[in-house]
């Protein structure tokens, strides 16, 4: 069991309302809890139905609000609650404290809250919504339609574009109902299923049925919300919420214990700077250790994977591009593959970006070669290229000692331009996403 240290976030969210967010996410804290006794569960919501206190708070007692994780001594603010679950007071106003989506990370990193901790979002993709994003090392997805499916793709990009881990991402078949059928008499889970592997998501190996108990048990006149443990045990949603559990447990288990993981403070040094927990010990493209004050940083957002790169070894592989690696005019360089899989001849470009977020004069765009591409990619991204999806990797010049990395300005305004120079991308993407869908 891991007593202390960075917790084990699992984030529930969906763009669409309606779907079962706050019943999976309280409900699974219980059943988690119940599983495994000594394990510490912590449940805040940032949403503004206060469901949360209604099933955890003991007599009607509040705790201390949910701003309290963007804080300092997170672990002292955690309120025990019903069922031996921990928990933070819903607020009917949340004011974001500042624009930085990793502040959340950063705070539960040094919190020493261990455990697992279960984030409830609102149906948008605010601030706050984003922020649990960013710190999940679990997201739940639940889909009861295709309209709630097709609405995963916009969690799918917030992820990647905020330095989210999009290998995270599960969806959840949720409501469904065992005798409904589509055409050709497919039912409702073998389609949302089916559609989800076809976009190539992730499929938690269960499935929560549609349940008029289950869902009376939110919809009586006493202020207490109970849980399906111990109000709904005769339904086939008790046995999918511990099914849930044990696979959330499978995942928790999975991670390293929290001696063997690296904090943001202990990899950074403070904040400001290079805040990720995976920057590899050496030059991912030679496997020696980079001079300090010479080469690149490189972050590659969807894995939360950062490393410190030779020049000679960055420009043995861009080719025709190589004078921008001495522009100095050139602050960022962005290598998209823009399709997921490999083919021969694959179309991997470069593209160049000065401090204020427009085109480097050195390097607007160059096409990289599909040999060149193929082992720039394997090697920033720890994976083969055929494995990968869309896929968009950032490097900076600047120091490469982990502790000043990159070196003009900071991790904050590095992470500030790459949101720039991201933001005509996300609107491509939006509008590819809407054709796709129309079709």
């Amino acid at each position: 069991m891991r007593a202390g240290g960075a917790p084990f976030v699992v984030t529930v969210a969906s763009e669409k309302g309606g779907v079962g967010k706050t019943t999976i996410a309280t409900n699974l804290a219980v059943y988690l809890k119940a599983l495994r006794e000594d394990l510490p569960v912590t449940i805040a919501s940032f949403d503004n139905h206060f469901s949360v206190d209604a099933m955890f708070a003991i007599g009607g007692r509040g705790g201390h609000p949910v701003s309290s994780l963007l804080g300092s001594d997170v672990a002292a603010r955690v309120t025990l609650g019903e069922y031996g679950v921990g928990f933070f007071a819903s607020e009917r106003r949340l004011i974001a404290p500042n624009d930085d989506t990793a502040s959340l990370r950063a705070a539960l990193e040094v919190s020493r809250l261990g455990g697992v901790l279960i984030l409830d979002t609102r149906p948008i993709l605010d601030y706050f919504t984003r922020s649990a994003l960013v710190a999940a090392d679990l997201v739940l997805a639940p889909v009861k339609d295709r309209a709630s499916l097709v609405n995963v793709a916009a969690l799918q990009r917030a992820l990647r574009d905020e330095g989210g881990d999009e290998a995270a991402l599960w969806l959840l078949p949720s409501l469904v109902d065992g005798r409904l059928r589509l055409a050709e008499g497919v039912g409702v889970q073998e389609f949302l299923e089916f559609a989800a592997r076809e976009r190539g998501y992730q499929i938690a190996p269960t499935a929560l049925a549609k349940s008029p108990k289950v869902e009376g048990l939110a919809l009586g006149s006493a202020r207490r919300v109970f849980p399906v443990l111990t109000h709904a045990r005769g339904t086939q949603v008790h046995r999918q919420l511990r099914d849930l559990a044990e696979f959330v447990l499978q995942r928790f288990d999975a991670q390293p214990p929290p001696g063997r993981r690296r904090s943001w403070a202990q990899a950074s040094g403070g904040p400001g700077r290079v805040r990720r927990r995976r920057l590899a010990a050496g030059c991912p493209l030679c496997g020696e250790m980079p001079a300090e004050g010479t080469g690149w940083f490189c972050e590659d957002t969807a894995r939360r994977r950062q490393s410190l790169v030779h020049t000679d070894c960055l420009a043995s592989l861009v080719g025709g591009a190589e004078p921008s690696l001495s522009d100095p005019g050139t602050a960022l360089l962005v290598l998209e593959k823009p399709e997921p899989g490999w083919h021969e001849g694959m179309s991997v470009a470069l593209f160049g970006y000065d401090a204020s977020g427009r085109p480097a004069e050195g390097l607007a765009q160059a096409n990289l070669s599909s040999a060149h591409a193929w082992d720039l990619l394997r090697a920033l991204t720890g994976r083969l290229p055929e494995e990968l999806p869309a896929t968009r990797v950032f490097l900076a010049p600047g120091g490469t000692d982990a502790r000043d990395c990159p070196a003009a300005g900071g991790y904050g305004r590095f992470a500030a331009l790459r949101r720039k120079v991201l933001r005509p991308w996300r609107h491509d993407d939006q509008r590819a996403t809407s054709r796709e869908d129309g079709e």
